[in-house]
């Protein structure tokens, strides 16, 4: 797989340099471990994804790349089948640390992709790390995540990469959206105790105030609200500019259809957050998704769009959400980790050691990925993350993505073309 994305993204710029796998008989001396696996088994990769309740559609989305990325190479590296193993992490910490738990107690597990929630991350990390695993995470964007700075916040460890954007960079790029763009000069943010809307929320706030943006209102739903009037009257008496709330649904689809009833707010402007960059958002919201702006991820490229081609062939339809391009890369470091420090013996079984896959996914350097230049930094507040934040956009609900099913909706504005004077 990687020969074929080098072929249509370009060799020439290629840094990225593995060395091939080594023959000799098996001994282990990896400070955490090795997993062995035996001439005929499988190669056995995990992913820890939302494939249950309200939000499965990003588990959806991000299985999909996997599975692409895994079909590129016909499931087969080094000679060997390769097995996919998903546990539903459901977007809660406590379902992160669950799926975590069953895939650190499986010995035959060489890393694993995900997850998808910030709040699952923050379950999985301690026990993907102390059993010595990896885990590339394909959307997660909380700051924190790449933080090692434990006493200011952080929960980084050892063995966490993402592929999906910083939140701090996420935020910085929204809040000059909303002042230069939308041209606001009072902002209101919303979030819901989610290291996700809670870290995004924070970034949106810091960088419009620094811009010398006026923050009339920060405030928090729970998960689980269906009534928002309370919350609206409250943000109403600032009668803001413009409302940043990166909830994810269905309480992002309440809100929006709520605030439209609220006297004060009828010329606030909502960005939502890529939690609402779906199909299913305008759907569910109604015609008062109409003139909502999204953030969410924006790739192309002839890889790119030849992975949309398979997508289709494969399941009948478009991706449901924006982040499959990343879980496609996700799933490629991994891969390509596993074949640079294979110790492959003369009867064909092989051993992989943790931390050789760790320090060869740590030192991933310009790798040419659908969504970019992929190099993974070791400094707090990055550590572990290995893409550069230019994917990304800002989207606007038209009515039809509302009442005629078009998806992905317009461009608003473009982070990596479009500048701001």
């Amino acid at each position: 797989m990687f020969r074929f994305l080098a072929s249509l993204v370009g060799a020439a710029s290629l840094v990225f340099v593995f060395l091939l796998p080594v023959y000799a008989a098996a001994s282990c001396d990896d400070p955490l471990g090795c997993v062995e696996v035996e001439p005929d088994d499988p190669i056995v990769v995990g992913a820890m994804l939302v494939v249950s309740g309200a939000i499965n559609y990003l588990g959806e989305d991000t299985l999909g790349g996997i599975e692409l990325a895994l079909l590129a190479r016909e499931y087969s590296l080094l000679d060997h089948e390769i097995e996919l193993v998903l546990e539903d992490s459901l977007c809660t910490a406590e379902g992160g640390q669950v799926a975590a738990q069953r895939l650190a107690a499986d010995p035959t597990v060489v890393g694993a992709i995900g997850t998808n929630c910030s709040s699952a991350a923050q379950g999985a990390i301690p026990i993907i790390s102390e059993s010595g695993l990896v885990m590339i995470a394909p959307s997660n964007t909380s700051p924190s995540l790449t933080n090692s700075d434990i006493a200011a916040g952080g929960s980084h460890l050892p063995g966490y990469f993402r592929t999906s954007q910083n939140g701090l960079i996420e935020g910085m790029r929204l809040a000059q959206f909303a002042m230069h763009a939308l041209e606001a000069e009072t902002l209101a943010t919303v979030h819901d105790g989610d290291p996700y809307t809670e870290g995004l929320s924070r970034a949106v706030a810091d960088t419009f105030a620094e811009l010398e943006g006026d923050v009339v209102f920060e405030g928090a739903v729970n998960k689980g609200d269906t009534d928002m009037s309370s919350i609206l009257t409250e943000i109403a008496v600032h009668q803001p500019d413009v409302i940043y709330v990166p909830l994810f649904e269905p309480e992002s689809n309440f809100f929006a259809a709520q605030m439209t009833h609220i006297a004060g707010l009828e010329n606030t402007i909502i960005i939502g957050g890529a939690a609402s960059f779906s199909s299913s958002f305008p759907e569910n919201t109604g015609e008062a998704a109409v003139g909502i702006y999204v953030s969410g991820p924006l790739v192309s490229g002839d890889a790119y769009e030849k992975v949309l081609e398979q997508w289709v062939e494969e399941y009948g339809s478009d991706p449901p959400s924006g982040y499959h391009a990343h879980a496609y890369d996700a799933t490629n470091l991994l891969l390509e980790a596993l074949e640079a420090v294979a110790i492959v013996s003369d009867d064909g079984s092989v051993m992989f050691g943790r931390q050789a896959i760790r320090d060869a996914v740590a030192a991933t350097e310009d790798y040419p990925g659908l969504t970019g230049q992929l190099t993974c930094r070791e400094d707090s507040p990055f550590a572990g993350d290995c893409s550069p934040g230019a994917a990304l956009a800002v989207f606007v609900i038209t009515e039809a993505e509302v009442f005629d099913d078009n998806w992905p909706p317009p461009l608003a504005w473009n982070f990596s073309v479009d500048t701001f004077e």
